[in-house]
């Protein structure tokens, strides 16, 4: 399962918005409200430098062999989002779609362009 920084924002944003209703109770709002007040969203590039585009050459961690802007090790403000998406490996404290439990998630850094 291969995922992106904005794949996973949206689908937050999709949780978000398919679980609104008008019939909840208070508690349930409290709890929603102190919910999004624990996990805020990081920005969209996250510890990039200006002018790096996400997904880039230049968007990438020599020492955690992945894309900067999915760093969660670098970037902890990144792991609400995964954990939300359900993209997350308990065991190795890493997104799903980067720990080395599957073989097949291996980062590949983009080429140079």
């Amino acid at each position: 399962m291969k995922l992106n920084y904005a794949t996973a924002i949206a689908g937050l944003v999709l949780f978000a918005v398919t679980g609104c209703s008008k019939d909840k109770d208070a508690k349930t709002e409290a709890r929603q409200e102190n919910a999004s007040k624990a996990a805020p969203t990081p920005p969209a590039n996250a510890g990039l430098p200006a002018g790096v585009k996400p997904g880039s050459y230049e968007d990438w961690c020599d020492q955690h062999q992945v894309q900067k802007s999915l760093d969660t090790k670098c970037n902890p403000a990144l792991v609400p989002a995964f954990k939300a998406s359900g993209d997350w490996c308990k065991e190795h404290d890493l997104p799903e779609s980067q720990c080395s439990c599957d073989p097949k998630n291996k980062p590949v850094r983009p080429p140079k362009t």
